[in-house]
């Protein structure tokens, strides 16, 4: 059970980019969510709450996936990157009303942007122990994605084509 949560259902497994396969679950959700006009305070709240139950799986059953395989972060932990790239779209109520596609396919570039690269002070948080060091590197990238994602939606006027 810890192997299937904390590989996001078996993402992490597959054998290219299981971190950017973890990161589609919430790009597809938040664009869904938009397109079924879901208030965008419901959005960020789902959000909200499914980084802080990843986070939490993080942390728990990482360390027996890390005893398993004797690696520090193993590849196929992406649960981190499911809670990282669900703080990308928190902020949703501030993304009114820009293309829901535009908005998923950003957010979702921006954090395995920030998540692959690991820009100062990322990198510092991956020495945190066990799964605190795997899953804090990706809420942060996640921080970073959403400022961005912030910053490009409320200067660059990218609207819902509907308005």
């Amino acid at each position: 059970m810890k192997r299937l949560l904390t590989s996001c259902f078996g993402l992490g497994l597959l054998p290219i980019c299981p971190g950017t396969f973890g990161s589609l679950p919430p790009a597809v959700l938040f664009y869904l969510l938009v397109v079924l006009d879901t208030s965008f305070t419901v959005i960020s709240i789902v959000f909200i709450i499914w980084a802080i139950a990843a986070a939490i799986i993080c942390v728990a059953f990482s360390p027996a996936v890390i005893a398993r395989t004797g690696k520090i972060d193993p590849g196929e932990i992406v649960i981190d990157e499911v809670a990282g790239q669900c703080v990308a779209f928190i902020p949703a109520i501030l993304f009114t009303p820009l293309e829901p596609l535009f908005i998923a396919g950003l957010g979702l570039v921006l954090f395995r942007l920030f998540d692959i690269t690991k820009p100062f002070p990322i990198r510092k948080l991956e020495k945190l122990p066990a799964g605190w060091g795997i899953v804090a590197d990706d809420l942060l990238a996640g921080v970073f994605a959403a400022v961005i994602l912030i910053f490009v939606t409320r200067f660059t006027g990218y609207l819902y084509p509907a308005i």
